[in-house]
């Protein structure tokens, strides 16, 4: 894949500024907003039912993220996610802890047959437990890796017939048959809560302007990647990691895409 294809995409998020609606959790809601500021999308993080066809009806995409999930929210969830089916938006989907409950294992599964995301993106053990009931996982936290779970991956993607992305030190992105690979990133990315559902949140703003989710399932996990090394090699620990990440986002160049760009894809 050519760094000029992610690039084109940053450019078009920045000059259009595509409006990005997230039901997300309270840990990450004012993370991911700055990232996707930084990025030049536009967030809301609205969660009230009242509002939630108006809301979403204005959207480029809508990001669901089921990491603090309560009864209302899910059905908030489900009012959004029909209204962005009924009038094309795209949904990305981030299950977040699915697998470590039943509740969140089977509100997850709901919302992939009602909604129909365009993008599930989780870690091996959340994608893993999609299909797999059972399946062992440690909170939040991944005990597989994104190769072991590549078939489950596969599996996925046919059956909810959408782009599923496994983050990991080499994050796996598939669709059908079709996969990729992005082996940008730092393993400091790892001690940074919400970092994960920030690429859930960046992808929204990719799949608002690019009409293929592959692709741009691919060029988000790249810049987050990308973005993620440059701001590993200015900090000392996690802590100046978030803020230098923000400003990388900002910042980011062309020639920041060439120098770094480590991705095993198709190019359309």
């Amino acid at each position: 894949m050519k760094p000029i294809s992610v690039w084109q995409d940053i450019q078009r998020i920045r000059a259009e500024a595509p409006l990005v609606h997230n039901i997300t959790n309270y840990v990450v809601m004012n993370t991911t907003a700055n990232a996707l500021l930084a990025i030049g999308a536009s967030p809301v993080m609205a969660h009230a039912i009242e509002e939630m066809a108006e809301m979403t009806g204005l959207a480029g995409s809508l990001v669901i993220n089921i990491g603090t999930l309560s009864a209302p929210w899910v059905e908030a969830m489900l009012a959004a996610g029909k209204t962005a089916r009924q009038r094309g938006i795209p949904v990305v989907l981030d299950p977040v802890g699915c697998g470590a409950t039943q509740f969140r294992t089977t509100t997850a599964q709901k919302l992939i047959e009602a909604i129909k995301p365009v993008v599930i993106r989780g870690n091996a053990s959340e994608i893993r437990a999609l299909l797999h009931a059972g399946q062992a996982t440690k909170g939040v936290d991944s005990l597989c890796t994104p190769d072991e779970v590549e078939e489950d991956a596969r599996t996925l993607s046919r059956s909810a017939e959408c782009v599923v992305v496994v983050s990991g030190a080499v994050d796996l992105i598939v669709a059908g048959d079709r996969v990729a690979k992005v082996a940008n990133g730092h393993s400091m990315m790892t001690r940074v809560t919400g970092m994960g559902c920030t690429a859930s949140a960046i992808a929204g703003a990719f799949v608002a302007i690019n009409p293929s989710p592959f692709m741009a399932a691919v060029h988000a996990m790249a810049t987050m990647g990308i973005a993620g090394e440059i701001a590993a090699e200015r900090s000392k620990g996690p802590g100046s990691l978030q803020l230098n990440f923000l400003d990388i986002l900002y910042g980011l160049q062309e020639q920041d895409l060439s120098q770094r760009l480590r991705v095993e894809a198709p190019d359309s």
